[in-house]
């Protein structure tokens, strides 16, 4: 072989270096659609997301080497579709979280009762909204760049007459999921079309699940100020306490002995205005940070409950929910009632926009 061609072939060599090694350094995220689920990688952090738009666009999987910090207690997703309400993963929760104390909510001064006879709203206290378990998002983009990988869907609540005869503001919403250095962001915008102010009560409802103990030995730290006693029918009544009178010490709560689904508020916040909630194992620990406009949180520790068999095992409730709020529970009709300092609005065409973030450590 002649030295011009020993030099021409490393100079292709350098060419063909030069060009995939950026090529190679943008493959640690992936996002990919296969069926109805999205699929979110970063290599790097052993980190994937599996979202499923069309049951919800509920994230239903956050597996960190291997092992999924989200529960879904199904053999597989076809097994999972076609189950109503906010059972597994990160639902969405609107257009308004949790509990009402009647069948009603209020805006801008109004009353607007619920047509209980379409069905979508449901119970003498209506809960969690109507949205949990849309078909109707559509997917708008699914993409990975060499900073993070995300999937963006939407919902156009405007054009579903059933949705609008309950919630006659019309209005759309965008969440993307993006995957980013081992951090999930799910991030929500709403857009307001209506003529009138739109009141914003929506949240999450994310069930998490740590892999090296149990439930009875974690902890949970509360980044909160306030509780929010609720009344006997489970609905916050207004009254609100110190935290450390619910909790003697809210940084360190151990949960063997809890049972509750209770309401904090006065979130704690950093210099960036994002408050923290966590679980926290023998070494593994999830933190939920949440951005200014989530105004309140709801943790959920149910004990397990003993089964109908006699001697059979306690149903399995291996989790616990950390729940952003961008209004405290019964936060609208609080609000009228004078309650609730800190309802959010979007003024006509206006957005309202917000997102938390997932962070798990010690996997």
């Amino acid at each position: 072989m002649s030295h011009r061609h020993v030099r021409m072939t490393a100079a292709v060599l350098m060419a063909l270096s030069s060009f995939t090694r950026p090529a190679l350094a943008q493959q640690r995220y992936t996002a990919t659609q296969t069926g109805q689920v999205v699929g979110l990688q970063d290599s790097a952090r052993e980190t994937t997301v599996s979202v499923m738009p069309a049951a919800g666009n509920v994230a239903v999987e956050m597996r960190i080497k291997g092992f999924n910090i989200l529960r879904f207690p199904y053999e597989s997703m076809e097994d999972f579709k076609g189950t109503r309400g906010p059972t597994v993963g990160i639902p969405f929760v609107g257009p308004w979280s949790d509990l009402l104390d009647e069948q009603a909510f209020y805006a801008n001064g109004r009353r607007y009762a619920f047509d209980m006879e379409l069905g979508n709203v449901r119970g003498n206290r209506p809960g969690h909204g109507f949205l949990t378990s849309a078909t109707e998002w559509r997917v708008v983009e699914v993409k990975a760049d060499s900073r993070s990988a995300w999937v963006t869907s939407t919902l156009d609540v405007y054009r579903n007459p059933l949705w609008m005869k309950q919630w006659p503001f019309a209005h759309t919403i965008d969440i993307t999921y993006r995957l980013q250095d081992g951090v999930l962001e799910v991030a929500t915008r709403i857009k307001n079309l209506s003529l009138e102010p739109m009141p914003v009560s929506i949240g999450f409802h994310p069930y998490f699940q740590l892999s090296e103990s149990r439930r009875d030995d974690w902890k949970i730290a509360v980044g909160a100020r306030r509780h929010w006693p609720v009344g006997e029918d489970k609905a916050p009544t207004g009254a609100t306490q110190p935290i450390e009178t619910f909790f003697a010490n809210p940084a360190d709560v151990a949960i063997r002995d809890l049972h509750i689904d209770d309401v904090f508020s006065d979130l704690v916040r950093d210099d960036r205005g994002r408050a923290t909630m966590s679980i926290v194992g023998k070494s593994q620990r999830i933190d939920v940070l949440v951005g200014p406009n989530y105004r309140g949180m709801v943790i959920w520790a149910p004990k397990p409950e003993p089964t109908a068999d006699a001697g059979a095992p306690a149903q399995d409730r291996n989790f616990v929910c950390l729940e952003p709020l961008a209004a405290v529970i019964n936060g609208l009709n609080l609000a009228h009632k004078g309650y609730f300092k800190e309802l959010q609005s979007i003024p006509p065409d206006g957005v309202w926009q917000e997102s938390f973030w997932v962070r798990a450590t010690g996997f």
